[in-house]
């Protein structure tokens, strides 16, 4: 047998010290039905929480049920393998880390077992996702009371084992208070369901609290978020003798939950959101106690670091949201009016729409996230996330807060819940050098001193795990951690479950999982501006929240398509960036950029973006991939696919020069030779082959010119025309504007760019296509070379976003492509015309990897700032035209990219104007460029167009328009629906040709 001490002596290590992994993986695949993962991938996926800390498992087990849970405990109890429980791993204070084996209840464990609506209760497996309960519960005017910000991903074992809270505890109470029974298993294999009256207590712990009733009945501190320690203190005859509340909160260092029996609450029928105005926190904070006698539903305060631009709340420095229920609109709307009047503020809003409640809470919610950096960019990290004191001190509480962060020159950006008292915050700690960490514990040890001299616990909401149990001598004396330590015993004498944490604990400063990064930064392509340059930084960015494992969403959203498609961890933005960081950690992955691990990961990212925007702490796993690529690819083969798609541009462009468009279509069509042309090619057999316009865009724009001399605007060297001076953009009748003849509009689909130029036309605009004539030597100058020398040694180009070549991690050829259209497009810039771009992915490419990979070349930040969409040129340049009516409903979806770097504001008003009504879907079509058709894609390409896209479209009535702006999207929507999508600018053009023709 291993001793255990060679598993958990150094909780910061791999786990190697284990003699022979190999035979406990072997018993274990023998003893149970779930899946058993001592790979490199499942061990690296769960190294890390939402905490700074990080510790390597041996393996990971999902279990399919209560048997296979005991199986586990069996067999790791014969090994003397330490075992943690781990639920969504949002955990904030390292407890659902492990050196031993991890068990991960969010594969097979998620069922809603029963929903009693007449006892309001529920029956729930530990791996239930919160959401879930809330949406089965909803139909009958029930919820879950506790709600944490993390409620679409969190779990209810986890939420037990931390005692959580969320945002309505000042009117439902905490976990602990909806929990009726639990069914757990201990680590000697003992099946107990706790209950009150002793149901279910193990042997010895009746007789341990009533040898101590006095110290229990004395020792805890009378607050509502007091969450630190064990609750023995629910053991009091005159609380019930409850064992399964004292159970909650206990970081599954006592028993493995199976199963819970959870209370419902009624949910009121109508809710109304006041937000009320304080010139800073402190004020919001004293102000918070006083409006709990009214009986709100929430009491959140925050202050303005981290509130975003435009995000429409009243006047102020701070504010609370305090909500308000009835069973009316009218009743609940006076509730919040009477808080308004109840409260001292400097401004309020009382907001009832449902939407616009929820576009504010959601900015609560990300706080986790977007605190994670401080206004000028600094890194801050949690630790002192949760702290609670009495409601009525919050105010004094803050203020000498803030006062300790100044003496140790820290910063933090508090925030929470108010009204219980209880303080979330991020603080810039440097954890990333002796120095740093030194001054982390120092101020670790003052602020425990003064969260205790107000009263408060050290824990108010996420546990105690390793960052805050070392201190708990310092909240309840040493005789009463004594007495913790005692109860553990009685419940784990062999000290197997989750060790090191609550009892006998690690230090607060050890295990940190930023110690194994590399000291110096690793060489990269990409320039990452808002990490300083830095890969590692920009790594650390995901700090383990997991808004990206949410399996459903509303509204714009898109992140993260692979993970609703998969349900897999190793497919999520967090789970990817969780491998890059064991691979610049190099113990576990030590492959480098080299490792399969990584590419695997990495395989299934759509590079929609979406992570970009919807994730709270800013996490780009796009750029990440195309650096991994570029890395991994190095002087290596690569994919055929990378060849055949991600050098698109070029073979579209010899297919046009010589003509081929006919007979490649004609050779696509044809099923044998398709065939052998995408295996060749690295296409996924299931895909149709795009079929190449006849005539290019550019081509149609030369014929039409011929046609009518004098339309449009001309560049220098633009498409088809010998060099000119590049006209300013207010010369003439109407501003001129450069459209963009990307890829997909000038080869695939032409009638795109036709339609553009016809409505930009009628709004007032002349057109004009960027220059196609590159001198030998250097740029172009100023667009004003008429000269014979000129032109006889200029070259033909094209410009080009090099989102293909990007897209494919070919950073390199990126940046020689870049470098040439900034060549091209110089005269543009120096007349500071704006340049259209109709398809969003390229747009968006040269708006944001356009500077990234070409930092020090200023042309292309002026480039990147000149970039339009269609809906913004309209807007911008012709603010006075009125599009034609089309009055119609749409359809369809907002393209990713669209979504997380060029927003759809003035899509939306554009649509708005033409009478084209309704709301698009957010998601991602799965197309995602060169993604969905590569092979070994197929299914996830098509389970991410049924998430939203394809549902979207089926449930449109037939005359709805279906809009897709984007070349992938209405591939996607033809190749799986049989649908065709349209690009905005086509429905305009119809629109106005249609009225054109009944004048």
């Amino acid at each position: 047998m291993t001793d255990r001490a060679d598993v958990a002596g150094d909780t910061g290590g791999t786990g190697t010290g284990v003699t022979d992994v190999a035979a406990l993986a072997g018993a274990l695949r023998k003893a149970v039905r779930g899946e058993v993962g001592f790979d490199v991938t499942a061990r690296a996926l769960v190294t890390m929480d939402a905490s700074n800390y990080r510790r390597v498992p041996l393996g990971v087990v999902a279990p399919r049920d209560a048997d296979d849970v005991a199986a586990v405990l069996e067999v790791c109890r014969e090994r003397g393998v330490p075992v943690v429980a781990r639920g969504g791993g949002t955990s904030i204070a390292g407890q659902a880390t492990g050196t031993g084996v991890v068990l991960d209840f969010t594969r097979h464990m998620t069922a809603l077992v029963e929903l009693d609506p007449g006892s309001r209760t529920a029956v729930v497996q530990p791996g239930l996702v919160l959401d879930r309960l809330q949406e089965a519960a909803a139909p009958h005017g029930l919820r879950f009371g506790p709600d944490p910000s993390t409620h679409s991903r969190c779990t209810l074992g986890g939420m037990i084992g931390n005692n959580s809270c969320g945002s309505h505890s000042v009117a439902w109470g905490t976990t602990a208070d909806s929990v009726r029974e639990l069914s757990v298993i201990t680590a000697r294999g003992r099946r107990l369901r706790l209950g009150q009256g002793w149901a279910g207590a193990p042997d010895g712990l009746r007789e341990l609290a009533e040898g101590e009733l006095a110290r229990l009945r004395t020792g805890f501190p009378d607050l509502p978020r007091r969450i630190s320690g064990y609750a023995l203190d629910a053991l009091l005859p005159e609380k019930g003798a409850d064992v399964a509340r004292s159970f909650c909160g206990s970081e599954g260092t006592l028993g493995i939950l199976t199963e819970a029996v959870v209370r419902l609450v009624d949910s009121p029928r109508a809710r109304a959101l006041a937000v009320l105005a304080y010139a800073d926190e402190s004020a919001a904070a004293e102000a918070a106690a006083g409006l709990l006698p009214l009986g709100p539903l929430t009491v959140e305060g925050m202050a303005a670091d981290l509130v975003p631009a435009g995000a429409g709340l009243p006047t102020g420095g701070a504010w609370l949201f305090v909500e308000t229920g009835g069973e009316t609109a009218a009743e609940a709307r006076a509730r919040a009016e009477e808080i308004v009047r109840a409260a001292d503020v400097v401004d309020s809003l009382v907001v009832t729409d449902p939407a616009a409640q929820r576009s504010l809470w959601r900015i609560r919610e990300d706080a986790a996230g977007t605190a994670t950096r401080m206004p000028d960019g600094t890194e801050a990290w949690p630790g002192w996330e949760d702290c609670a004191v009495p409601p009525a001190r919050l105010g004094g509480y803050l203020r000498e807060f803030r006062a300790l962060l100044a003496a140790h020159q820290l910063r933090g950006t508090p925030y929470g819940h108010f009204g219980d008292g209880c303080i979330h915050v991020r603080v810039d700690f440097d954890l990333l050098t002796e120095a740093g960490v030194g001054r982390f514990r120092r101020f670790s040890e003052e602020l425990a001193d003064l969260v205790v001299a107000h009263g408060g616990s050290l824990s108010g909401e996420h546990g105690d795990g390793q960052a805050r149990a070392e201190l708990l001598p310092r909240m309840y004396g040493a005789d009463m951690v004594g007495l913790f330590e005692r109860a553990k015993a009685v419940w784990d004498p062999d000290d197997l479950l989750n060790p090191g944490m609550l009892v006998r604990p690690a230090r607060l400063d050890e295990n940190l999982r930023f110690s194994v990064l590399p000291r110096r930064p690793v060489d990269v392509a990409f320039a990452y501006p808002a990490d300083g340059g830095d890969f590692r930084a920009a790594v650390r960015r995901c700090v383990g929240v997991a808004k990206c494992r949410t399996t459903t969403v509303s509204g714009p959203a898109v992140m993260c398509p692979s993970f609703r498609a998969t349900g897999e961890e190793e497919h999520s933005t967090r789970g990817r960036a969780r491998l890059l960081h064991e691979m610049l950690a190099g113990d576990l992955v030590t492959d480098g950029w080299r490792s399969p691990e990584v590419l695997g990961a990495l395989d299934l990212c759509l590079s929609c973006k979406g992570c970009r925007s919807d994730c709270p702490a800013g996490v780009d796993m796009a750029t990440y991939k195309a650096e991994f690529l570029h890395h991994h690819y190095a002087d290596r083969r690569r994919p055929a696919a990378h060849h055949s798609m991600g050098r698109l541009p070029e073979w579209l462009r010899w297919a046009s020069r010589a003509r081929l468009a006919p007979l490649l279509n004609t050779l696509a069509a044809t099923r044998p030779l398709a065939g052998l042309g995408k295996h060749l090619a690295g296409i996924a057999p299931e895909r149709d082959i795009p079929r190449l316009a006849p005539r290019t865009f550019t081509g149609w724009w030369r014929k039409r010119k011929a046609a009518t001399p004098g339309a449009g605007g001309s560049p220098a060297g633009g498409a088809g025309d010998h060099p000119a001076p590049m006209p300013t953009p207010t010369s003439n009748a109407g501003d001129l504007v450069v459209l963009w003849p990307d890829t997909f509009t000038e080869h695939l689909a032409p009638s795109v760019g036709q339609a553009a130029v016809r409505v930009l036309e009628a709004a007032g605009l002349r057109v004009a296509l960027p220059p196609t004539l590159l001198p030998r030597k250097g740029a172009i100058g100023d667009g004003g070379t008429r000269s014979a020398a000129a032109l006889l040694t200029a070259r033909r180009a094209r410009v080009c976003c090099g989102l293909t070549y990007v897209s494919t991690g070919q950073l390199d050829r990126a940046r020689t492509v870049l470098r040439r259209t900034l060549d091209l497009m110089e005269p543009v810039l120096r007349a500071g015309v704006p340049v259209v771009v109709l398809e969003p992915s390229c747009a968006a490419a040269l708006r944001t990897d356009l500077p990234e990979l070409l930092p020090d070349d200023p042309r292309a930040a002026r480039l990147s700032a000149a970039v339009l969409t269609f809906a913004e040129t309209l807007e911008r340049h012709a603010p006075h035209w009125t599009p034609p009516a089309v009055d119609r409903p749409v359809a369809g979806q907002t393209h990713c990219h669209q979504h997380a770097v060029l927003g759809d504001a003035p899509d939306r008003r554009l649509r708005a104007a033409a009478g084209l009504t309704g709301e698009l879907s957010g998601g991602c079509c799965g197309l995602a460029g060169n993604f969905g058709f590569e092979k070994g894609h197929f299914e996830v390409s098509r389970a991410c167009a049924e998430d939203r896209l394809l549902p979207s479209v089926r449930q449109a009535s037939e005359d709805t328009v279906i809009l897709a702006d984007g070349f992938s999207c209405r591939t996607q929507l033809d190749q799986l629906a049989g649908v065709r999508g349209r690009h905005l600018a086509e429905v305009l053009a119809e629109a106005l040709d249609r009225a054109d023709g009944e004048r």
